[in-house]
């Protein structure tokens, strides 16, 4: 045990002597199952009273000290930043009640920063519970102080209190922390998993993401990929470290098949969309940008970039704003571009959805909604595009979808099936194709009618996606052939448990449709009789191998020949063979 006095002079001495140090633990995407970015935890000397971060930062709120320690913890996190690329992100804890301390000077942080080689833009600031704010009208205007300079805002321990879904109100935050109370055994507990869907909700039409605390099993993390949630953190994930992290191929694996497939539409990529740019380093002086845009009427803007990353945009009509002062030139024309620059743009990676970008860029400020969107390629500077030609292909891909989807499911028809096939045929990567006929639809369709049988029509467009979902991967696709056959056209690692899924899925539903009845025999389109307890699914799979050239007739006379052999059979049941 330590003396008041020992506690005091180890206090003294953590401070003068810069004692702490930070570890990273890390954020993963619940899309990808990449490292979005790293929350630095702050850790005291082992020896001592103070490696508890809890018992550090409650004695230094006890003694007035709270600014001192916390700024000294946010310079070691940014010293010690392990991020990888321009496009990772550093969230570093902050107490609320600092917001508050009238120590608590703007432009602090940005020193630190330039001297590490970050940018604001790479740093989120997580407001966490240690006292609830009482200013809120002072925490906003600070806030927004940073805000402008690039910097974003997570609100910590959500659902763990009253005080922190006020200041998700008060602050809008870009990020929303779920505390660790609400997603433990969340797929065993419905009513956690009722709050996290409201959550969601909100978090979509606010355009806020979701990172979900403390994941220490798989079955949180699936399910918590299935609602929805953007990111994940937790010892599952990666534990604190002052090295790397790298996400275990297994837990990549399990947010594949678990998260949301769109099955049902045209997906692009804003990569798709990507057009050449002006693109200057950062020092270079502002006279010779304004030379490029008087040169290149056309342009509209310019990145900014610094070892091919890009550090920021200047629009075309922004730097002549800045030039047209009475001593504008004198002042600008020599000076870098860094210094004008906005160094908070709207980048995203080449693989993002274009209606992701388009929800991204349309929630921005006005002053900069129709500013370029910067698109990278694994970090690196790749091309731009403007919200005009955003918005544009989401509504040409919507019209075209409309145009060529089955009327009564809402799924792909069979134009949109061949443009598939025929690009995974091009593409020559290994892929499968899985045909879905039901057996003795006629019957069912004859005996219930047509209403009835449009719902079992739409029960077996959802289960098709379903399973796809949770056995597939990101670029599946789900089509709708016509009457009652399906195809699903999958990179799954899993190709016949994908099938037994959606034989299980189809089995355990399709009772629901008999309104109770039970019968022995069922009647085939000839009029004969056949013994069966209802309707059934026979499933074609067609496996890819692509070491070989194969065309769609091929693939479609296959999968025709697997469907008799499969129909030959009583039940539900797949067959599979493999070509190319």
């Amino acid at each position: 045990m330590f003396t008041q006095s020992e506690v005091a002079i180890e206090f003294h001495k953590l401070i003068e002597e810069q004692r702490i140090s930070s570890v990273y633990q890390p954020i993963v995407s619940l899309q990808d199952g990449q490292v979005m970015g790293y929350e630095a935890l702050t850790r005291g000397p082992v020896d001592g009273p103070f490696h508890s971060p809890l018992a550090m930062f409650q004695y230094a709120e006890q003694q007035g000290e709270l600014y001192r320690l916390e700024r000294l913890a946010r310079e070691k996190a940014i010293q010690g930043s392990i991020l990888e690329h321009g496009q990772q992100l550093l969230f570093i804890n902050i107490s609320s009640h600092v917001l508050e301390d009238p120590g608590f000077i703007p432009g602090k942080t940005l020193e630190i920063l330039q001297q590490y080689g970050l940018r604001p833009s790479n740093v989120v600031f997580e407001i966490t519970e240690r006292s609830s704010i009482e200013d809120f009208t002072l925490a906003k205007k600070i806030l927004a102080h940073y805000r402008t300079q690039g910097y974003r805002i997570a609100i910590d321990d959500a659902g763990a209190g009253y005080s922190s879904l006020q200041a998700i109100a008060e602050l809008q935050p870009d990020f929303i922390k779920i505390d660790r109370s609400l997603i433990e055994n969340i797929h065993l507990n419905k009513v956690k998993a009722y709050i996290l869907e409201t959550f969601v909700t909100f978090a979509q039409k606010m355009n806020i993401s979701l990172i979900a605390e403390g994941i220490e099993q798989v079955e949180e993390l699936a399910k918590l990929t299935q609602m929805g949630v953007h990111y994940a953190q937790g010892f599952l994930l990666g534990r604190p470290s002052t090295s790397i992290a790298t996400v275990q191929d297994t837990h990549k694996m399990t947010i594949w098949q678990h998260r949301n497939v769109q099955g049902s539409t045209m997906t692009w990529h804003i990569g798709e969309l990507k057009t050449p740019v002006g693109v200057f380093h950062t020092k270079v002086q502002i006279s010779e940008i304004a030379e490029f845009f008087k040169k290149n009427q056309e342009a509209v803007g310019v990145v900014i970039v610094h070892d091919d990353e890009p550090r920021g945009l200047m629009m075309r009509d922004r730097l002549f704003q800045h030039l047209a002062g009475q001593y504008a030139y004198s002042l600008y024309w020599n000076r870098t571009i860094d210094s004008v620059m906005d160094a908070s743009p709207l980048i995203v990676d080449e693989l993002t959805p274009v209606e992701q970008v388009s929800q991204l860029a349309t929630s921005r400020a006005i002053h900069h909604l129709y500013d370029l969107v910067i698109i990278t390629s694994q970090g690196k500077m790749a091309g731009s595009a403007s919200i005009r030609t955003i918005l544009e292909s989401i509504t040409n891909v919507k019209m075209e979808s409309a145009r060529v989807a089955n009327p009564l499911t809402g799924l792909p028809g069979n134009l949109q099936i061949n443009r598939e096939l025929n690009k995974r045929i091009t593409a020559r990567v290994p892929f499968h194709v899985i045909y879905a006929d039901l057996d003795y639809f006629k019957w069912y369709n004859d005996r219930f009618g047509f209403q009835k049988g449009d719902q079992l029509i739409q029960y077996m467009a959802d289960l098709m996606q379903q399973a796809i979902a949770f056995y597939g991967t990101p670029s599946d696709f789900v089509g709708h052939v016509g009457g009652d056959d399906f195809i699903a056209i999958s990179t799954s690692l899993s190709p016949k448990l994908l099938c037994q899924e959606i034989i299980n899925r189809f089995e355990t539903g399709v009772r629901m449709f008999y309104e109770g009845e039970d019968w022995e025999y069922v009647v085939d389109r000839g009029g004969q009789q056949v013994k069966s307890e209802g309707v059934t699914v026979s499933l074609s799979l067609v496996i890819c191998s692509c070491e070989s050239p194969i065309s769609l007739d091929y693939i479609s006379q296959t999968a025709a020949q697997l469907k008799k052999k499969a129909k030959a059979h009583q039940g539900s049941i797949y067959c599979f063979q493999t070509i190319g």
